[in-house]
């Protein structure tokens, strides 16, 4: 089928000045920075890259709600950050939510170079508050052979950096509708060799429907020194103690009757009021990263990291109590030289995890825990090795050649079991070493012009949550994903930078495809199919209409370096079909891939000036979206529009920071993050009516 896209993309990024440019009658003009990619181990600009990429920073989240990051991420075109309770997030790159019926599948996360995705292949994205996020850079499809195995991507969160020179402190609050409240202190302080950063967030909330509350602390230091000409220590440390209830899945008719209604009983289940749903964990994370230069050309980087976490959450049926603990590291070589006289980047290294869960699981006696049903001890090993070299050849051409090789291990003991005896069941699943490698060409025709080409390679083991349900079923015959990436792009701007673009089509034939299903009990179960075939372009334009070029006349003006108004707008289209399926008699081939949506598109305006006032409107639409493999279900598509605004100015040492916003201007009724095949046509976790906030932050610097 032949692609219909449109151009469109491309956020423009852009950073504060230095101080040097903050001075009172200085002339210079505001320089708009081109975004650096860091995400091949190499920092290159993105126009050098070779590589789908969607950068979002501090300025984009800011344009947002302050209570979550799904508007921010969803700005990049082929990535789509779902919430189908508060706080429970789905992200999916180029692809459904099959896999995803709650927490991220298919796609590993960072964490600050921090492996954030655990060694049984979850991702807890609920532990992260969007104050503590000042970059995330996102690698589309499987082309992050440095990252080691995944058909769907990659997602690297950092925190923000503190300038050098620096001391601030800074509090702020936040209230808004169905309850919010929100609070948040940062202390910073910065010099020429060291940094350190320290923030705390809560946040609250009553929640739009019914079983829908959240509580949720964060809190996050970061620290950075250059101990010595050619050492360079940083250590990173993330707790989150979070509880947000589980309001459950509705029907169409339930969902048009009430959509703020949580999931009613039936005479033979209770629903999950009665049965008070909800998920709890207290989670520790510290990372320290040791970086030396050997010398110009060549430098080692190695991180290590240990975790551990309690969850307790009772479902429709069981009460889950796991206690886990998780360690690994990472390391890589980079080396710098010369071959024919052309520039050529080397590196290698590998990645390895370890987990441990005492995974045990009760009876729900209305959200207490009752009898034991079964007590499993997991242990789960992961590790990859990678290498990758980038050659600069004639012509303006840049070769990117690249691999990894994966292995994966299962450990599970069932210890004891109200149905077997104790010690009598153990499962050992070991996944064959994959090598998946990645071949890339680039063409940099001028700075404002370059042009790729890539194929890459994938392999994503399911994860332990598929591998064993939450009703304690173990399916020992779920197979790896794995697919081949096809991929052209081209990137570059107009009028002296005032207007940029990105644009890429993509062909991902994906094989033993996992899909999800959800019983009458709410238990997601999981099998393998056939193939599909991932088709889509992604595009985005950002352009000024109008630009303030004049100089930056005092220091309150440097938070509103860049004045003018800035228009964007990112699209994506997908036609994502599966190819080999049957399910019983029924032939699916060629059904739409459940989950889906053909198009998706988000745009808006950014404005400020230099008093300090800014606003920035916005709107997001996503086409209907099939909710079964047999294509007999959908859900409707959507508009939404909504506006963040607000006044920004510095007084001397103080630094004032006053905005409110509304979203879902219209108050649509639509359903972000629905259950896929889901049993009885529950399909539906309908999201938050028109919503406002309000809030202030006040610093002081030094």
């Amino acid at each position: 089928m032949p692609l219909r896209y449109l151009l469109l993309l491309s956020l423009g990024l852009l950073r504060l000045p230095t101080r040097a440019q903050t001075r009172p009658d200085t002339t210079r003009a505001v320089v708009l920075p081109e975004a650096t990619v860091t995400g091949y181990g190499q920092r290159l600009p993105l126009r050098r890259t070779a590589a789908a990429i969607g950068i979002i920073d501090a300025r984009v989240i800011a344009q947002f709600s302050p209570t979550a990051l799904t508007q921010a991420v969803n700005t990049l075109p082929g990535v789509r950050l779902e919430e189908r309770a508060t706080a429970s997030y789905r992200l999916s790159i180029r692809g459904s939510s099959l896999r995803s019926p709650f927490g991220v599948r298919n796609v590993k996360v960072y964490y600050n170079g921090i492996p954030f995705t655990e060694a049984g292949g979850s991702t807890p994205l609920n532990l992260l508050d969007p104050a503590i996020i000042g970059r995330l850079e996102v690698l589309k499809g499987p082309a992050g052979s440095v990252y080691g195995a995944g058909t769907g991507g990659v997602a690297l969160f950092g925190t923000p950096a503190v300038a050098a020179g620096v001391s601030r402190v800074a509090v702020g609050a936040t209230v808004g509708s169905y309850g919010l409240r929100r609070s948040t202190i940062t202390v910073e302080t910065g010099s020429a060799t060291s940094s350190i950063r320290a923030q705390y967030a809560h946040q609250s909330l009553d929640g739009y429907r019914q079983q829908s509350a959240l509580q949720r602390d964060v809190f996050a230091l970061d620290t950075r020194t250059v101990a010595g000409p050619k050492t360079t220590l940083a250590a990173h440390l993330l707790y989150t103690d979070i509880s947000y209830q589980l309001p459950g899945g509705l029907t169409r008719a339930q969902y048009a009757a009430d959509p703020r209604q949580a999931r009613p009983g039936t005479a033979t289940a209770p629903g999950t009021v009665a049965q008070q749903a909800f998920y709890a964990s207290r989670t520790g994370l510290l990372g320290l990263t040791h970086e030396y230069r050997f010398s110009d050309k060549l430098e080692l980087q190695t991180t290590l990291y240990g975790s551990g976490t309690v969850i307790r959450t009772p479902y429709l049926v069981d009460y889950e109590r796991d206690t886990g603990v998780g360690v690994g590291g990472r390391t890589a070589l980079r080396y710098r030289t010369a071959l024919a006289g052309r520039v050529l980047r080397l590196q290698g290294g590998g990645e390895f995890q370890a987990g441990f869960t005492d995974g045990r699981s009760y009876q729900n006696n209305g959200g207490t825990p009752g009898a034991l049903r079964y007590n499993d001890e997991i242990a789960t090993t992961t590790g990859f090795a990678f290498a990758q070299a980038d050659y600069s050849l004639p012509a303006d051409f840049q070769l990117t050649v690249a691999a990894s090789y994966n292995r994966l291990r299962y450990r599970i003991a069932r210890v004891s079991s109200a149905a077997t005896q104790p010690n009598d069941y153990q499962l050992s699943r070991d996944f064959q070493p994959v090598v998946s490698p990645r071949v890339a060409l680039l063409r940099e025709f001028s700075p404002n012009l370059s042009v790729y080409a890539s194929v890459s390679t994938g392999f994503s083991p399911p994860t332990l949550d598929e591998i064993r349900t939450s009703d304690g079923r173990i399916n020992g015959d779920l197979q790896a994903e794995r697919g081949t990436s096809y991929e052209v792009g081209a990137r570059g701007n107009f009028f002296a930078n005032r207007l940029t673009y990105d644009v890429n089509i993509f062909d991902l034939e994906l094989r033993q495809t996992i899909v999800s299903s959800t019983t009458s009990q709410g238990i997601v179960v999981f099998r393998n199919i056939g193939s599909t075939h991932q088709r889509g372009l992604e595009a985005a334009l950002s352009g000024w209409l109008w630009r303030e070029t004049g100089p930056v006349s005092s220091p309150e003006n440097a938070q509103t370096a860049g004045r003018g108004l800035r228009a964007w707008a990112s699209y994506a289209y997908n036609d994502f079909r599966f190819g080999s399926y049957t399910s019983g008699t029924t032939d699916l081939g060629g059904n739409r891939l459940t989950g889906t949506t053909p198009h998706t598109l988000s745009a808006g305006l950014d404005f400020s000036e230099r008093l300090g006032f800014y606003l920035s409107p916005s709107l997001s639409h996503q086409a209907r979206i099939v909710l079964n493999d047999a294509n007999t279900e959908e859900a409707a598509g959507y508009w939404v529009f909504g506006a963040r605004g607000g006044w920004r100015r510095s007084f001397g040492r103080l630094e004032t920071n006053i905005y409110g916003g509304i979203d879902n201007v219209t108050d649509r009724n639509y359903s972000l993050g629905n259950d896929l095949n889901a049993f009885g046509g529950r399909y539906f976790q309908p999201a938050p009516g028109r919503a406002w906030y309000a809030g202030t932050q006040v610093g002081w610097r030094w």
